[in-house]
């Protein structure tokens, strides 16, 4: 098998060692659509919108997704639970077995790429199983135009079989389905899968790889926006802490929902679609996502309403996991081309169901790298009578399973992004609890965190006075225009006080323990800005 890239300018499908009978190449995706309906493998709703289903599948596999350890990567990827390596060898045979299993049948090939900003472009290659799996790449990936189509040569490929199972026992995978990634061969496999997210996230993986690795450009797991002054702004969060809602602003402009880039002088968007979740969606809750499923848009593992084409959104009898996929353009307010300057504000969301953490607090450089390696928010833990204390979740980079790189990388990177720029302001939100913990305090009402976010945006936070909070030291504005000054300063908000200092001391600690693993490689000055546990609280 060649390598695959731009050194094989003239590769096509038997390059690649693929005998395929047939190969439709960028059909359109009415095309796709009709296809798909014609083989029996999805239906229309009421809106128009492709519904099927991603079979055993309806997330990533993360314990089956490899990396092939190799001369260049053996020394640069962060090895371990996350990143899991695969010889090359190992690759290749099931590879070739893949290739074989796709002798003689209809493939769906689609030229698209990946990163708005044209010195960044990542040219990308899709050979599908299916034509409904080709569709959510168009909707996806960012599309080129004609021309591009007709001369431009793929930098990687994403070869998606998931009709082919592995024999673990024989193809040294962990079970039948896989995803791998090989950077020296620029391939991304995958077999035994149907779910879609695969292939996006694998690009996005390669992505965190190449751009910090090879170009010094923080790639990052977050939404971006754009005001009516070229001011952008980026929000950090892991699930469920408001990351979709705050930044689907209708007096900003969308850059993008998920991945973007960082570079010297802009934010760019990875993708060219969204892929939201769609569990309870409403028109009233979300309208930006709701009107956007319609005519090409993709919906996985959904249900309809018996007797009816009408989607119940509420129903999860196959998985909390429903999606929707969309072009950006299906957003009224996407910016495009998705890319705009350095950004003015950064935004980490965290909803702390301990109801220690600040409203909104302003971070230094070194906070800001604290926080962005420990991606920290709160679940409550669970539906089961009596039990309301909330578990904690820290995710490196609001993002850890997606970094091939070890998160002091992106952190150190963050750290001299805000150095050359010092006009760059990073908040701390908590989109959680207030008054106390879950179960005892109050849910921090939206309108008061819109408000918050606001006034950041709009600079009316860089004239009032701060307080340090006296465990995190982070800054915490004693007024806020639209916002009770009673509630920006958390202690205030809880009854009992030395409850509130108690708590603050468990939370520090379970930070200080989760940054133990990443303490060895993290510098001084990252290190100064873990918050300080008291050892007699």
């Amino acid at each position: 098998m060649q390598e695959f890239g731009k050194k094989n300018p003239s590769a096509n499908l038997s390059d690649l060692g693929l005998n395929v009978g047939v190969a439709h190449w960028n059909l359109a995706p009415e095309e796709l659509v009709d296809k798909t309906l014609e083989l029996g493998q999805g239906e229309l709703n009421d809106t128009g919108a492709l519904c099927v289903s991603t079979g055993k599948f309806t997330g990533r596999s993360p314990k089956d997704k490899f990396t092939v350890k190799d001369a260049k990567t053996e020394k640069s990827v962060d090895w371990g639970d996350v990143n899991i390596p695969i010889e090359p060898e190992i690759f290749d045979k099931l590879y070739d077995k893949v290739c074989k299993y796709m002798d003689g049948k209809e493939v769906w090939v689609r030229d698209a790429y990946a990163c708005a900003d044209p010195k960044y472009r990542l040219n990308i290659r899709v050979i599908n199983e299916t034509p409904w799996a080709n569709l959510f790449c168009n909707d996806l990936f960012l599309r080129p135009t004609t021309e591009e189509v007709n001369t431009q040569t793929p930098d990687w490929i994403i070869l998606q079989a998931p009709g082919f199972e592995a024999d673990p026992a024989v193809d040294g995978t962990r079970q039948a389905n896989f995803t791998i990634v090989n950077f020296t061969k620029k391939i991304v496999l995958i077999g035994g899968s149907a779910y879609t997210g695969e292939m996006k996230k694998g690009i996005f993986g390669v992505l965190n790889f190449v751009l910090p690795h090879e170009h010094g450009v923080l790639s990052m797991h977050c939404s971006a926006n754009e005001g009516k002054d070229g001011d952008v702004a980026l929000f950090f969060g892991l699930s469920g802490t408001g990351k979709t809602t705050l930044s689907a602003d209708p007096e900003r402009a969308l850059i993008g929902d998920d991945e973007h880039g960082w570079a010297d002088g802009s934010v760019f968007n990875f993708e060219g679609g969204c892929y939201a979740k769609c569990i309870d969606l409403s028109a009233e809750k979300e309208p930006q996502i709701y009107a956007a499923i319609k005519p090409n848009a993709l919906l996985e593992n959904i249900k309809l309403k018996a007797g009816t084409k009408e989607v119940d959104y509420h129903d999860a009898s196959i998985t909390e996991n429903t999606r929707a996929a969309y072009p950006i353009n299906f957003i009224d307010n996407a910016k495009e081309p998705s890319y705009g300057g350095e950004p003015k504000n950064i935004f980490f969301l965290t909803c702390d169901a301990f109801g220690i953490l600040p409203p909104i607090s302003k971070l230094t450089k070194a906070q800001a790298m604290y926080h962005f390696i420990s991606g920290y928010t709160a679940k409550v833990a669970g539906t089961e009578v009596g039990v309301t204390e909330p578990q904690t979740t820290f995710s490196a980079c609001f993002g850890r399973v997606f970094l091939p790189l070890h998160p002091t990388r992106y952190a150190e990177l963050l750290g001299k992004k805000l150095e050359a720029d010092s006009d760059v302001h990073v908040w701390l939100v908590n989109t959680g609890w207030s008054g106390g913990a879950y179960g005892t305090g109050n849910r921090m009402k939206l309108s008061y965190t819109r408000a918050m976010i606001t006034a950041a945006l709009n600079g009316e936070l860089k004239s009032v006075a701060f307080e340090a909070h006296p465990v995190f030291g982070v800054l915490m504005p004693k007024s806020c225009p639209n916002v009770p000054a009673e509630i920006l300063i958390p202690r205030n908000t809880w009854t009992n006080k030395e409850a509130y200092d108690k708590k603050a001391n468990e939370l520090a600690q379970l930070f200080v323990n989760n940054f133990e693993k990443y303490a060895a490689q993290a510098n001084e000055e990252i290190l100064s800005a873990a918050p300080t546990v008291l050892q007699n609280a």
